[in-house]
């Protein structure tokens, strides 16, 4: 997955600040990013990570999940 492109501003505070007042008050036009286009595989990429763990409990049987449950609060409880 490639890094989000950023907009150039320039490195000096007082001129970054004042481009942005600029295009506040409307008298520069906007700086906007571009737009990345997203391909479907990154996309179900992504989606799949925030459903891992729900995907996994669903196919572990209620012992398999019981003994996994065991063994996590054993290692809680070993720390302190």
């Amino acid at each position: 997955m490639s890094m989000p492109k950023r907009l150039r501003r320039s490195r000096d505070p007082v001129q970054a600040a004042h481009q942005v007042y600029l295009e506040i008050i409307g008298e520069a036009p906007r700086q906007v990013p571009p737009v990345q286009d997203s391909s479907p595989a990154a996309v179900a990429r992504r989606k799949g990570a925030s459903q891992g763990g729900a995907k996994r409990a669903q196919g572990l049987t209620p012992e398999r999940r019981r003994e996994i449950a065991r063994k996590a609060a054993a290692a809680r409880w070993k720390k302190s």
